[in-house]
């Protein structure tokens, strides 16, 4: 007859084997086992269960590749967590899951060995289409090593076909050892050890567009941000696109409002509810004054881009703030020596505008705004990112903006504002 503390074991060890392939010891061989023996063999039986595809324990297996509860991974947030191939060794080869806080989606393998060799680079994407040398640039700065993918969205309806950058990275952009896709549902995931070991493994780091005021829900004040600011940091490469564009810079328009401003709301009232500005989020070398903008040209962006800028010259009057917006199907890639330059192949260009700062706003009152410098900057010029010289510049203008509309006529005229924003627009 089995004692209590055998029987306990015993089921102990049944329900660790539950639905693995794998026979439940008999009553015999349990009394022959000692303490040790018995927690050797539930860890073992773990393993089993994660090769097998069956659900373990929730903190059972703390490795990219097995689910664990987001309670687990609140309470080991700050505990040091292993890179992402370090994290994946003891358990099976990772695999495509679904977390009730995040997915994940892998392709080559996490577990081998980082890149001996990174480099700095930032690049500023502005959505609408790819720029295969913006990403290509990523790869290579990040020594070929392991990508991360970054997105977010509030419910689950991401489908990992659509714009599957983990297979470009790994087939048309690379080589590289490995892309992980993590997509955000929740801000718990934020504190999950399988994503912040991933994140702390990764070489090179892509936030894809979406909504950016997902990102900062989620991100701000997590140990996620830490990460994103200590790679870059450590002279790794990152990139953005679209809302992945609109958090890069120092300062950032969060759209926590839940809508998107028009620059057409913004000239007639800088105060307006929707225009919510971020001065606290990432901090990356080369940015630290400026807050970006995308989808420039297409979706007349100019008028709002101007109205933050002013805004945040109130708020941050110490701050020196520009801003750069950067049309659609094109990149601005920034390099360790802070010189931006457009990446080959973009369709169009990158906007520097720096106005004159320490002009008194009016709430409730349409932007009135003097001495507006605007620079037009394609593949031929660069961007002093030290200085804010622009090199070969494709156009440029000082306008100036008297309640809500230039003052005259300029390249800056056609981009300024829209009247009609299209369905469905993305």
């Amino acid at each position: 007859m089995m004692t209590g503390r055998f029987v306990l074991a015993r089921r102990a060890i049944a329900v660790a084997l539950a639905g693995a392939s794998i026979v439940v010891p008999t009553s015999a061989s349990i009394a022959a086992l000692t303490a040790a023996s018995i927690a050797s063999l539930m860890t073992v039986s773990t393993c089993a269960l994660a090769a097998a595809g069956t659900s373990a324990p929730p903190s059972a297996v703390s490795s990219p590749a097995a689910p664990s509860s987001a309670a687990s991974s609140a309470a080991s947030s700050s505990a040091a967590v292993p890179s992402a191939s370090s994290a994946a060794s003891s358990s099976a080869a990772p695999h495509d899951y679904r977390d009730k806080n995040f997915d994940y989606f892998v392709s080559g393998d996490p577990r081998s060995p980082r890149a001996a060799h990174t480099e700095f680079l930032l690049a500023l994407m502005g959505g609408g289409g790819s720029v295969d040398a913006a990403y290509r640039a990523i790869a290579s700065h990040a020594g070929g090593g392991h990508i991360v993918i970054l997105r977010a969205v509030h419910d689950d309806s991401f489908d990992p076909q659509s714009g599957d950058y983990g297979e470009s990275f790994m087939k048309e952009w690379g080589p590289v050892t490995s892309a992980q896709t993590i997509v955000f549902h929740h801000r718990e995931a934020s504190y999950d050890p399988r994503v912040l070991a991933a994140l702390r493994g990764a070489d090179g780091i892509f936030l894809a567009g979406g909504d950016q005021a997902n990102y900062v829900n989620y991100w701000k004040g997590t140990p996620v941000q830490e990460i994103l600011n200590a790679h870059v940091r450590a002279k790794r490469p990152i990139g953005g696109s679209s809302a992945g564009l609109a958090i890069l810079g120092h300062y950032s328009y969060t759209s926590l409002d839940g809508g998107s401003m028009e620059s057409k709301v913004a000239l007639a009232d800088p105060f307006d509810s929707g225009v919510t500005l971020e001065g606290d989020f990432l901090h990356f070398r080369w940015l630290e004054n400026v807050i970006t903008d995308t989808h420039f040209s297409r979706r007349c962006r100019l008028g709002r881009l101007i109205v933050f800028i002013a805004r945040l010259d109130q708020e941050h009057p110490r701050a020196d703030v520009f801003g750069v917006g950067i049309d659609e199907r094109s990149a601005l890639l920034i390099g360790a020596d802070g010189i931006g330059r457009m990446a080959q192949g973009s369709a169009g260009t990158a906007w520097v505008v720096m106005p004159r700062l320490h002009q008194k706003l009016v709430h409730g009152q349409p932007l009135t705004l003097e001495d507006i410098r605007i620079v037009r900057v394609d593949q031929s010029g660069s961007v002093d990112f030290k200085t804010r010289a622009v090199s070969h510049p494709l156009a440029q203008t000082v306008d100036s903006i008297e309640h809500g509309n230039p003052t005259h006529e300029s390249i800056a005229t056609p981009i300024l504002r829209r009247s009609v924003v299209p369905a469905n627009e993305g």
